[in-house]
């Protein structure tokens, strides 16, 4: 196996293009690997960061009028964008899902889904094993149980896949916060989902904003 290190092997925003596997209420349902929320809240967090950075995000679903259509959350970062309804499990054996990957010329592609061990798991293993570079944010997918998600990580990893949490790819698309001209929005769109970090920030702002109180008189 090729070891994955160096600086050229950082993901880049210009280089790299996400898809979104069936984030969908079936799936959820059985979600056990994770707190559900989390993953929405990690899914929808990812999604606001593709945008911030211009990483084109290819959405789909598997059978949604019996499994649901994705989440809103997620639909909503992208209003105008046709979701990709298939029937195969395995998304990278749908060639719509493929020459919409292609159509970008970008061969960073960077996967979430549900559920890992599944909807992740097969079309990660294809694409790599097609010469694609390919990285799973593993916080924004989910097994049908610990196990299960774990195990499918192990697998992927052996096959030279890349793991990554949602955070650490935004951090890695910035780069430098000396790039202004992303990193405003970045802030924008992580203070609603990092917890403690996001609330800290606000209150440094309201401090930032605070007069300082007069000592004369």
């Amino acid at each position: 196996m090729t070891f994955r290190n160096g600086l050229a092997s950082l993901l880049r925003p210009e280089d790299s293009v996400l898809v979104l596997i069936d984030h969908q209420p079936y799936q959820l349902a059985n979600l056990n690997s994770h707190d559900p929320q989390a993953v929405v809240n990690n899914t929808t967090a990812l999604a606001k960061v593709a945008k911030v950075f211009g990483v084109p995000t290819i959405l789909t679903s598997v059978i949604a009028a019996r499994g649901g259509v994705i989440f809103p959350h997620v639909t909503e970062v992208f209003p105008d964008q046709e979701v990709i309804d298939r029937t195969f499990i395995n998304t990278w054996e749908d060639p719509k899902v493929v020459d919409a990957v292609k159509a970008t010329g970008r061969k960073q592609l960077i996967i979430a889904g549900l559920w890992t061990e599944i909807c992740v798991a097969m079309p990660a293993i294809q694409a790599a094993g097609e010469g694609w570079d390919v990285t799973v944010i593993t916080d924004a997918s989910g097994g049908t149980s610990l196990e299960a998600h774990e195990v499918a990580i192990q697998r992927m990893i052996a096959a030279g896949i890349n793991m990554m949490t949602w955070l650490a790819l935004a951090s890695e698309w910035q780069r430098d916060w000396a790039r202004a001209e992303t990193a405003t929005e970045l802030n924008d769109a992580l203070k609603y989902h990092i917890g403690g970090s996001a609330i800290a920030y606000l209150w440094e702002q309201q401090l930032l904003n605070t007069p300082v109180p007069s000592t004369s008189g």
